[in-house]
């Protein structure tokens, strides 16, 4: 992942909401009622991220992505054990066909 772009967006993000705070909280009624400038802060935030950090946000999800994407192609160390294990091992003789654990066999 591309930590920059997610870096990148969530300080974007940070100052969406803190800027529009700080203005708030220059007016007196504001000070005394500091949780509604938080509030409005946080919805003026919302809608300038949704306007405006569009390409951010897009970077910041396909470095999610491909990281996932990474995650799963990469092969488990019990996968890896497996395949090791097969490759070494001798290949089993088939069961003779009246063996009782013989999976094809019949039990009359």
């Amino acid at each position: 992942m591309k930590a920059r772009s997610a870096i990148v967006y969530s300080v974007l993000r940070l100052l969406a909401f803190l800027v529009p705070f700080g203005i708030l909280m220059l007016f007196p009624i504001m000070q005394e009622y500091y949780w509604l400038a938080a509030i409005f802060a946080a919805l003026i935030g919302l809608s300038l991220s949704v306007l405006f950090l569009r390409k951010p946000l897009a970077d910041a999800t396909a470095g999610l992505a491909e990281r996932r994407e990474r995650s799963r192609s990469a092969a488990t160390d019990e996968q890896a054990e497996d395949a090791a294990a097969d490759a070494v091992a001798p290949p089993r003789a088939p069961d003779a066909p009246g063996a009782p654990d013989a999976p094809g066999a019949s039990r009359s």
